[in-house]
């Protein structure tokens, strides 16, 4: 898997160093000096053309890694967590990196993914969540149905970001809680829906259509880290 960009590249490097396997450096002095010695026997020079070209025209920044895939976990044990997010059908791998950064600093454990992104764009989610997707353990699992309800027979709390839910400054979660985040289109499938325990929104103090879904989120995940019950 190939990852790039200044940001992400320093991350893994200093973060998940047994997971890299190649470093390809197109810009000189992009890497401290300490990294540089670190890695040297893995390093490769590439002309800025070659660069772009395995970065897909994407900027690159003068650096990119191959890195081993990220696996994904069983579920049982994700059921064994207390707190969660499962995506309900996403797809924007901006959105869903910049979730998994802010889930990630709000303490969320793991992270379920039914019916958007697959594991082909792990490398956009990577570099859009600045490398805590390379933390997060993951599944990615096609019943959005079936993973909601196991996790409510496991005695999980199911909250769904919803416009017409209560208000999240005046909500309190269950210890075990999972947040479900519907598509930046359609919002949550009639599935979750189903499974819910609570819909809960972010009160607008201003006429407006709705927050960006990451953004949402991370007022939501704020709130679901401090207001337990």
């Amino acid at each position: 898997m190939i990852i790039y960009g200044k940001q992400v590249c320093l991350y893994a490097l200093t973060h998940h160093a047994d997971e890299v396997e190649r470093v390809f450096i197109a810009k000189k002095g992009i890497l401290p000096e300490a990294l540089f010695r670190s890695f040297r026997e893995k390093i490769t020079f590439l002309e800025p053309k070659l660069a772009q070209s395995m970065s897909r025209g994407g900027n690159h920044q003068g650096i990119l890694l191959e890195i081993k895939v990220p696996e994904q976990i069983p579920f049982s044990l994700m059921k064994e967590m207390s707190f969660l997010v499962v995506l309900d059908g996403l797809t924007d791998v901006g959105n869903i990196g910049a979730i998994v950064r802010t889930a990630y600093a709000m303490g969320v454990e793991g992270l379920v993914v039914s019916g958007g992104v697959s594991s082909l764009q792990l490398p956009g989610v990577i570099r859009a969540s600045a490398g805590a997707m390379l933390d997060m353990p993951f599944a990615i699992l096609p019943n959005i149905g079936d993973v909601l309800n196991e996790l409510k027979q496991k005695g999980f709390g199911i909250y769904g970001a919803q416009m017409d839910g209560e208000p999240v400054s005046m909500a309190t979660f269950k210890s075990k809680r999972v947040l479900v985040l519907g598509s930046e289109g359609s919002g949550l499938s009639k599935k979750a829906i189903r499974q819910l325990n609570k819909a809960v929104a972010v009160e607008m103090k201003r006429s407006f259509d709705s927050l960006n879904v990451s953004a949402a989120a991370a007022i939501l995940l704020y709130r679901m880290s401090h207001a337990i019950e």
